[in-house]
């Protein structure tokens, strides 16, 4: 399972495949990470800083941290697509085909002057956890998604 949680400045990713529940999260910063609440991170609980903290600790990197950069991402189910955007311009997409059981990432794209911010990667998680919230599969056309989902092994 994949998860983003967004505050103002920043991302926090998560991978339940990578999880091996070594707890670093809930003991370091409960009020953030608390698996009896839903959902289980609440990145208004505590400050970046905390989180920020906590995160790095996690012995699995199934809990990854990246400041936003003023960036936000939005899911357009119109389109079949994530985008990015910077104000009202749009620096990034992530497009997959709804094929009716499986979404196909099959291209993902960040504007180059925002190369390095972990856009593209923001971006790719969404629309996994968009595909898996329709419980649909997911493949991986796009040489950069497959690089993520390759990660999870």
């Amino acid at each position: 399972m994949h998860r983003t949680y967004e505050n103002e400045d920043i991302t926090v990713l998560w991978d339940s495949d990578k999880c091996r529940h070594a707890a670093k999260c809930v003991t370091g910063c409960p009020e953030v990470f608390d698996f009896n609440r839903k959902p289980w991170i609440d990145l208004k609980a505590a400050e970046n800083k905390k989180i920020w903290e906590t995160v790095k600790q996690c012995p699995s990197g199934a809990l990854e941290i990246m400041y936003d950069h003023g960036i936000r991402v939005e899911y357009d189910e119109k389109g079949d697509c994530i985008r990015a955007f910077d104000g009202e311009r749009q620096v990034g997409e992530c497009d997959f085909r709804d094929t009716g059981d499986a979404f196909n990432i099959y291209h993902t794209e960040v504007d180059p002057e925002y190369g390095g911010k972990k856009i593209a990667r923001r971006m790719v998680f969404r629309a996994l956890q968009e595909a898996e919230r329709r419980k649909k599969t997911v493949i991986p056309s796009c040489s950069y998604a497959a690089k993520i989902m390759a990660e999870k092994n």
